[in-house]
């Protein structure tokens, strides 16, 4: 077997992670194999060549554009700070639409998505981006499905991945794709990784739990849901509070929030019970109580259906601990679980 060659698009302001997450997987894989043959071969080009300054000051060293002629086993296109410029040169979109042409696959990493939609190249396919511009590419790109819960997404030849550091998972796919699960797994336990990494983008984007509005009253509604998740919180109650009628009240929540007053109470309470599990050790029972669900079983299934993941494993996976192994229990936490 050839070696398999990997190009890497890199532009100034691109995510540092992005670049160096999936580098560092096939080097792995470079360093572990024992047939020279079997291995990749990787190659970072750039319009900015020689030398390319990522978003955190590191500087690669990259060929031209014109390096990356010929075959291609992978190409990989980061995203960044930098990706507003890098849209902007007709003439990189244009190489990345060429050199895909004669790629076997083709893969970005959270805003690197974009790049493949502006060439054309994820028309008519599902594709994923970061959580945080996920509305903003499906407007632009319309003729692309794009998925906002997923860590990655395999569409044919091309591979898109959600935020940063989910490249690193999408080169262990490319990897367990070219040798096998036996040996992705290998690779996952020496870089000390998830070979698959439970839950989707949900359980990564606190922020997205929020949805906090600038609008009053509905803001102060929104505080007091946030002080009293422990209670029961009836829509005419919170209309109430808002000096509305329910039935206004929930149109203008709708509108300011973009989700139901029931919707965002639910979000909350589980907001809430995630923050608790990485931070306390109360029983999922005391947690559901706590969180304002009057049955755990009610609780187990709106966990899972929002974050893909029972209660224990999220608790496994995410919970805080210090380095001497104990537990770690910010102020919040111990003022939430008086």
């Amino acid at each position: 077997m050839k070696q398999r060659r990997v190009v890497v698009v890199v532009y100034p302001g691109a995510q540092t992670l992005d670049v160096s997450g999936p580098l560092e997987v096939f080097d792995t894989v470079n360093r572990l194999l024992s047939d020279p043959q079997d291995t990749y071969r990787l190659q970072c080009v750039s319009p900015e060549a020689p030398l390319v300054a990522t978003s955190a000051g590191l500087v690669v060293q990259a060929e031209p554009l014109e390096a990356g002629e010929g075959a291609i086993d992978t190409l990989l296109v980061p995203g960044g700070p930098g990706l507003k410029e890098a849209l902007a040169n007709p003439s990189l979109v244009a190489w990345i639409r060429r050199a895909a042409a004669r790629s076997r696959r083709v893969a970005s990493v959270c805003g690197g998505a974009f790049l493949l939609a502006e060439a054309g190249l994820l028309d008519g396919r599902r594709a994923t981006t970061h959580w945080a511009v996920w509305e903003q590419m499906a407007r632009r790109y319309p003729e692309v499905t794009v998925d906002p819960e997923p860590i990655f997404v395999w569409d044919g030849p091309y591979v898109t991945s959600a935020g940063v550091s989910t490249g690193i998972d999408m080169a262990l796919a490319l990897v367990e794709s070219d040798h096998g699960a036996a040996y992705a797994t290998e690779v996952a336990k020496f870089l000390v990784l998830y070979l698959k990494r439970p839950g989707g983008q949900t359980q990564f984007s606190m922020v997205l739990d929020a949805q906090l509005t600038d609008q009053e009253p509905i803001r102060a509604v929104q505080d007091w849901v946030q002080e009293n998740l422990h209670r029961a919180l009836p829509v005419p109650e919170l209309a109430c509070r808002a000096r509305m009628s329910p039935r206004h009240f929930a149109r203008v929540f709708r509108r300011a929030v973009g989700m139901t007053p029931g919707q965002y109470v639910r979000r909350m309470r589980i907001a809430r019970a995630r923050q608790l599990l990485e931070a306390t050790d109360l029983s999922v029972g005391q947690i559901a109580s706590r969180c304002g669900f009057t049955a755990t079983e009610t609780f187990l299934r709106a966990f899972g259906a929002l974050v893909g993941l029972t209660p224990a494993q999220y608790r496994q996976h995410f919970q805080l601990h210090a380095p001497s192994g104990l537990l770690v229990e910010p102020a919040w936490a111990e003022r939430r679980s008086a």
